[in-house]
């Protein structure tokens, strides 16, 4: 069976932020694909890591801070990259209020020197930068956030992520031109998924007390948001790059959501996941905290239309998939991570998903 026609196999494909939980994931992936994959990015900031229990052979490993602008251009000088997924960022929303100064240098003046880098190099022929459905102003909005939607942002991590949707943009249109580097955005919504120990993160959070025989304490249980397996925005990152690799006027903005299934609350999402995983228990945080928004829905329309793009595993499927990687992990040492890949691009094939066609 071939995969995005193809499309990655053999091709130089740097990832930036290679170490966390979603560049991790979506480097088992490339490597899968048959591409030549290098990596850029700091340490991983958690113990368990998922990039260090994989330990993937064949992905060069460059550990590099996006701020150090000379760094950067070595390691593209050297690989000669023709596709960059950009996931490299400071994604936490608490920590940005803890440390705004760090998460607009990481978020804002990092793409920055990645995209000055990238227009010396004449190898890159498409850019993906995965920002955040916490791009848009906020909105009651039923529809779900449109990307024509005015972009906003309350804390400094959203602001930041704003900042880097106009500033591709801004590149886009000023720098890349026919001939030149491809520059897309996309925008996924939560994620969840088996090796992700962040701080402030509902799941890890949740595994952690679990884990410890604790309740959890949540704070904003009735906030909605579109939860999603974290396969789901890789296979949209990955479309996006196959077709953009073909297709120039598909530059620009893209939702990448679950759709109505897993747009539910806080609350709802854990009382799902507890029955997978009956060790799970949580109790209400009445604490004053940070500004977040209380509704975010992502409305995919166009990734649907243009892309032929649509979640694969419903909001039960995602869920039992999440709970059974850290129970298999906290029960035996052993990950999932290949499994899950391998049932989720199965039942895209069963479903008839292009990508997998």
């Amino acid at each position: 069976m071939t995969l995005f026609d193809g499309i990655f196999r053999g091709r130089r494909v740097l990832v930036t932020g290679h170490t966390g939980f979603k560049g991790s994931w979506l480097c088992l992936w490339l490597r899968e694909l048959g591409a030549q994959v290098a990596g850029l990015a700091l340490d991983p900031d958690t113990q368990p890591s998922h990039w260090q229990l994989l330990n993937l052979d064949g992905v060069a490993d460059h550990r590099v801070d996006l701020r150090d602008l000379s760094a950067m251009r070595a390691v593209l000088a050297a690989h000669q990259p023709e596709v960059v997924f950009h996931l490299a960022a400071q994604p936490l929303v608490r920590r940005s209020y803890r440390e705004p100064q760090d998460t607009f240098a990481s978020n804002v003046t990092g793409l920055l020197n990645l995209l000055e880098v990238v227009r010396e190099c004449a190898s890159v022929r498409v850019l993906v930068n995965a920002t955040t459905d916490k791009v848009y102003a906020e909105s009651t909005t039923l529809h779900g956030y449109r990307e024509t939607d005015p972009l906003g942002g309350h804390d400094p991590y959203s602001t930041s992520k704003a900042c880097a949707e106009l500033i591709t943009d801004c590149y886009r249109k000023s720098y890349f031109h026919e001939g030149h580097a491809r520059l897309a955005t996309a925008r996924a919504g939560n994620v969840i998924g088996g090796g992700d120990w962040a701080e402030d993160r509902l799941v890890p959070d949740l595994v952690r007390a679990a884990s410890a025989g604790k309740s959890l304490r949540i704070r904003n249980p009735s906030a909605v948001r579109p939860w999603q397996h974290v396969l789901e925005p890789l296979s949209g990152y990955l479309r996006l790059g196959q077709r953009l690799w073909d297709d120039a006027r598909l530059v620009g903005a893209w939702n990448l959501g679950p759709g109505a299934d897993g747009e539910i609350t806080v609350e709802a999402l854990v009382t799902r996941l507890s029955a997978h995983w009956p060790a799970l228990r949580i109790e209400r945080d009445a604490a004053a905290h940070p500004h977040e928004a209380a509704i975010l829905r992502l409305n995919c329309d166009k990734a649907t239309a243009q892309l032929a793009w649509r979640p694969v595993w419903g909001i039960d499927t995602a869920l039992a998939r999440t709970a059974g990687w850290y129970r298999r992990f906290h029960e035996s040492g052993q990950l999932a991570s290949a499994d899950d890949l391998a049932a989720y691009i199965d039942d895209a094939r069963k479903l008839g998903l292009a990508w997998a066609a």
